[in-house]
């Protein structure tokens, strides 16, 4: 029996994993040839189809010392297979369609190592000379593809040293807290003796301009990114206000104009209203140009939080939806979601080139002033070249290759939704707008019966309804089949109370409407087995 081998730290091994690539037949070779040959086959062969309880995962991650000792690359590859990947979640699976993921463009891939490779760091010139030109034209389209400005604007701003059209971030919660950021500062700017807030902080700021505290007012349905910002920014999470919507899951701007009002009277300054292009639990979109007047009312700042929606402006078909963003002072996309790139792309835009220079830093080792640095007008400082995987995209692609996976989103989504309304045992909940939808399996019996009962008998079958949707929504992930999530709404006809429903997105191009048939089915037999059903409802069968 041939004895283990043991690697050996030495300067010659740590040499070698800095110079020398993988052997073509060791483990992390043979991984890496079946990624980029066939990504689907690899991830559908190499993730178990079966869920393994987070607990037992954990055991595999227990030990908190820092190896003494090296690991040969393919012992470490191989553990990574057997622990990490086989328990991974399958989010590019067709058949996953709980949350706001997908299926990647295989040439993602090769540029995805190309830009590790690479290690450019955006936040300096020094460190991303050709990047940083990159991430500024990405930006300009982005920008472009919001505010339509003309070819003018774009010459003028898009590689202006003082200024920028906006920032890339790791996601949406760092692009919605930049954007209040911006808000924050440029309501309390410099005034006479004042240095402004960035100097002088939040106190001298409040006490110079006689506030009694400041309000951030958006939808109830608004992003929780939203309440961070309002934590990090020091305006307090109690004056992050959520403000109801209407039966369409749209915030009602009568109640958010009434509710500024009220705040004017008690000397708080209502900071920044926030409209939403794509809840993230129901995909619906808020009446922009409504908000858009509010906010000039209100003299206040205007964001748009379309993470999720902002990438529908790629279609010709379907922009009209977003009609007033283009009146928004700032806007987040996330290029991660409808724009099919990998995770860690959020981006923020401002309509006013000069708006992000109220938040500007420098550091003479770093950030020199008069240099096209980007970390200057940006919260966080070192960050990876993600604008090459957007600029490929958006090349590659193209508008009307967007427009084309937008559209079928959409469709397949009113399709889903067809198919809910045609069965008497589910109950639609809320109506696409966007690719995303809500629905529940309610037996047509227990639906009559819901019509006529006495209260006593609703509120009873209304909690077993929640029970029962969140128990239906485990067992068919664990399952393995397929996925929808669920989340938590308070929809009129359940009188406005708390229910649990299913949740489903349907932006990946290989979901096809076989398997969105096989997911109601599925659904079906698993009602016939499960506990809580049988426990709570099924008598109300009989």
């Amino acid at each position: 029996m041939e004895a283990k081998r043991y690697a050996v730290a030495s300067e010659e091994s740590l040499m070698r994993i800095f110079t020398v690539p993988e052997a073509p037949g060791s483990t992390l070779a043979r991984i890496e040839q079946e990624i980029s040959s066939n990504l689907a086959g690899f991830l559908n062969e190499n993730i178990a189809a079966i869920e393994k309880p987070l607990h037992e995962i954990e055991k595999d991650f227990q030990l908190a010392n820092i190896p003494e000792e090296p690991t040969f690359v393919s012992d470490h590859a191989q553990q990574i297979m057997d622990q990490l990947v086989a328990h991974s979640v399958h989010t590019a699976a067709p058949s996953f369609i709980g949350h706001m993921t997908s299926a990647l463009p295989h040439f993602v891939l090769p540029l995805s190592k190309l830009m590790v490779g690479l290690n450019q760091n955006l936040v300096k010139i020094e460190t991303s000379k050709a990047f940083t030109p990159l991430e500024r034209q990405v930006l300009g389209m982005m920008h472009h593809l919001v505010y339509g400005q003309n070819d003018g604007f774009y010459q003028k701003w898009m590689h202006s040293a003082k200024n920028a059209l906006g920032a890339f971030c790791s996601g949406g919660t760092v692009a919605n807290i930049s954007a209040l950021w911006i808000a924050r500062n440029r309501l309390l700017r410099p005034d006479g003796e004042f240095k402004g807030i960035a100097s002088d902080g939040l106190m001298a700021a409040m006490m110079h301009y006689g506030y009694k505290g400041l309000a951030v007012l958006v939808s109830e349905r608004g992003h929780y990114s939203l309440g961070k910002a309002a934590d990090v920014l020091g305006i307090g999470r109690k004056n992050f206000i959520g403000i109801a919507t209407d039966s369409n899951n749209k915030v009602d701007v009568a109640a958010m104009r009434e509710k500024a009002h009220e705040l004017e009277a008690q000397g708080i300054k209502v900071m920044a209203i926030v409209g939403v292009a794509g809840t993230t639990e129901t995909g619906n979109i808020d009446p922009l140009h409504e908000m858009a007047d509010l906010s000039e009312q209100l003299g206040c700042h205007f964001h748009v939080d379309a993470a999720w929606g902002g990438a529908t402006l790629l279609s010709n078909n379907y922009r009209h939806l977003l009609a007033g963003v283009e009146r928004a002072d700032s806007i987040t996309i996330d290029a991660h979601k409808q724009m099919y790139v990998p995770m860690g792309a959020g981006i923020v835009l401002f309509k006013d080139p000069e708006a992000s220079n109220v938040i500007e830093h420098h550091a003479e080792y770093i950030l020199r002033k008069g240099s096209k640095d980007l970390g200057s007008h940006t919260l966080e400082g070192s960050r990876p070249g993600m604008a090459m995987l957007v600029h490929a995209c958006l090349s590659v692609i193209g508008r009307k290759g967007y427009e084309m996976l937008i559209d079928k989103g959409i469709k397949k989504a009113q399709y889903f939704a067809e198919l809910i309304n045609q069965d008497p045992d589910f109950e639609l909940i809320s109506e696409p707008e966007l690719c995303l939808l809500t629905y529940r399996y309610v037996p047509a019996k227990i639906q009559q019966i819901l019509r006529s009962a006495d209260e006593e008998t609703r509120m009873d079958i209304y909690i077993a309804l929640n029970r029962f949707t969140a128990s239906m929504q485990k067992r068919q992930r664990e399952a393995g089949r397929s996925f929808v999530s669920r989340t938590r709404l308070t929809p009129m006809q359940y009188q406005q109370l708390p229910t649990v429903v299913f949740r489903v997105v349907l932006a990946n191009p290989l979901t096809s409407e076989t398997i969105l048939k096989n997911i109601l089915s599925e659904q079906k037999e698993l009602a016939q087995s499960d506990p809580i059903f049988k426990k709570y409802l099924q008598k109300y069968l009989a």
